[in-house]
């Protein structure tokens, strides 16, 4: 039987630097013979983060969100796959609000507030965090250290991968006001020859989670 693998984008432009490197991340799990289900938040029913109504906490319902909403099927097939590909741009020094609602009932339905077991996740699966920024990829080492350590403990193993100083525009020159803290010419040249080689990288880092386990 086949692996199933999640694929989520966090990020609102289609076609872009989020959505092309989770399309390749999730090439490459389906390509290593996983089935890939791809979710994108920004275009599902509406939805919240976490509503602290402590349903989770309840020995039926341990481990599974009991808020019912765009989020559902997203959370349920989370639960019964094999691997986990999230990608989220980031917005203002933090991943985008669509990624941090999912976040946050992903990670606390299985958190139990119990000191012998805190985690009641009893089935970890991979998982690959993605994310671009118009700034370096230096620029956010301890936020990634922070969601790769929570995810790690709550849902599995996880990898980060990010791709900074990423193009966000066609042509530079088409806005209304004039963006001059980026040299163009060197935002394309980077798209151009660094961008391909990371698009690369990442399908091989879907082929590696599909093979874990």
């Amino acid at each position: 039987m086949s692996k199933r693998i999640v694929a989520v984008n966090a990020g609102p432009r289609k076609g872009w630097n989020t959505d092309t490197l989770i399309g390749e991340a999730a090439r490459g799990a389906e390509d290593a013979g996983a089935a890939v289900e791809r979710f994108d938040l920004f275009r599902l029913e509406r939805y919240t983060g976490c509503i602290s109504c402590f349903g989770c906490k309840r020995e039926k319902n341990k481990g599974r969100c009991v808020c019912r909403d765009g989020l559902t099927p997203v959370l349920d097939a989370i639960r019964e796959s094999d691997g986990l590909i999230i990608g989220s741009p980031n917005y203002l020094g933090e991943l985008t609000a669509s990624f941090r609602a999912l976040y946050e009932r992903l990670i606390f339905q299985n958190l139990t507030y119990n000191l012998e077991t805190p985690c009641c996740n009893a089935r970890p699966i991979p998982v690959l965090l993605i994310m671009t920024s118009n700034a370096p990829d230096t620029a956010y080492r301890g936020l990634l250290r922070g969601y790769r350590g929570t995810l790690d403990r709550f849902v599995g193993p996880t990898e980060v991968f990010v791709s900074g100083d990423t193009l966000q525009l066609a042509d530079y020159a088409r806005t209304d006001w004039p963006w001059s803290m980026f040299d163009p010419d060197a935002k394309k040249k980077r798209h151009e020859t660094v961008f391909p080689e990371e698009c690369r990288k990442v399908y091989e880092a879907g082929r590696k989670l599909a093979g874990m386990g």
